[in-house]
């Protein structure tokens, strides 16, 4: 996770598995969508490779890239577990919960109640 943590920490890194998204591409296309050197995005890629985020294959002289999203899978339960409401936030929604039943069961019994003291009432 963390090799992954890092490798999305780079604005060009996201953009090229951005561009990856849709459809595979060779590292010379990819250099050509950024102002830095061919060496530069060899790196980014070799980083990305590295953490799992993209694939490459061979097709005679070139490599191509495309996006692996398994690699997410560990960052993306992380990041579900922080999201998820904790133990206490938990136990107060129960709470909160069980205070809107009493107070439903309270205003059906004074219905209740005031119904049939308009029955003696009238009888």
């Amino acid at each position: 996770m963390d090799a992954v943590a890092q490798a999305l920490a780079d604005p060009i890194r996201r953009e090229i598995l951005r561009m990856l998204r849709d459809q595979s591409m060779n590292a010379g296309e990819i250099a050509a969508a950024f102002s830095v050197s061919r060496p530069a995005v060899s790196r980014h890629l070799r980083v990305l490779r590295e953490a799992g985020l993209v694939s490459d294959e061979p097709i005679g002289r070139e490599r191509a890239y495309r996006l692996a999203l398994e690699a997410l899978a560990e960052l993306e339960a992380y990041l579900a577990e922080l999201h998820a409401p904790s133990k206490w936030e938990r136990r107060l929604m129960a709470l909160e919960t069980e205070v809107h039943r009493v107070k439903r069961r309270r205003r059906v019994v004074q219905a209740r109640t005031r119904r049939s003291n308009d029955r003696k009432e009238t009888a």
